[in-house]
């Protein structure tokens, strides 16, 4: 059994290694796709719609946040049929089974928001969980696909505890809008910048 266990374990990381170039180009896309998403998702709550109470702020990016995952799974299924590769095969299920811990706290972190905290004033905190409970998820995959992965995730840990150490420390007057900022910077802006990066870096490989 323990056998059997070690060759599957070693043939996993072999066509992970293989397929790293593969990861890459779908990375790009994704993060564009997350990044365009995010940053209108951002402006939109910042400067037109009425969401002026933690429900409906948490309402809102959760639901942003389910249109992004969904996304993100079209695009790399896609690009898993172009290259003829199997979408859930034992690599995937590897990056699936190393996000969801991260992600599914995110998610539960959020639920006290849609109905039991009413004031304003803690759910600047809720952005901040977001964003390092994401770039723990990211640096976790970052193990199974391109070392980039992991260095993106650690900005989005860093820049949340900076945040959150300059917020404890100062103590601001903060509001909904802020909260809206935080998480179009974070999940619109940064994912722009990381997917125009991986853009160009893999038309200039090809081009070599």
């Amino acid at each position: 059994m323990e056998t059997n266990w070690a060759v599957e374990h070693l043939q996993t990381i072999r066509t992970l290694m293989e397929r790293s170039a593969l990861y890459r180009r779908a990375l790009a896309p994704t993060m564009v796709f997350a990044g365009v998403l995010g940053t209108v998702a951002g402006a939109a709550g910042l400067l037109l719609l009425p969401l002026e109470s933690p429900a409906a702020f948490t309402g809102y990016w959760l639901g942003v946040g389910v249109v992004a995952l969904a996304g993100a799974l079209l695009l790399v299924r896609g690009q898993a049929l172009k290259d003829r590769e199997p979408f859930w095969s034992p690599p995937t299920r590897r990056v699936a089974q190393a996000i969801l811990p991260p992600l599914l706290a995110g998610l539960v972190a959020g639920v006290p928001f849609l109905g039991w905290v009413e004031d304003a004033e803690p759910t600047i905190l809720l952005p901040l969980i977001w964003i390092v409970l994401y770039g723990c998820a990211l640096h976790a995959a970052g193990f199974f696909t391109p070392r980039g992965l992991r260095l993106f995730g650690w900005v989005f840990v860093l820049g949340g505890c900076a945040i959150l150490l300059a917020i404890l420390a100062l103590q601001p007057d903060l509001t909904l809008a802020v909260c809206h900022a935080l998480m179009g910077a974070f999940f619109g802006l940064l994912h722009l910048a990381y997917g125009a990066y991986l853009y160009f870096t893999e038309r200039r490989k090809q081009a070599a």
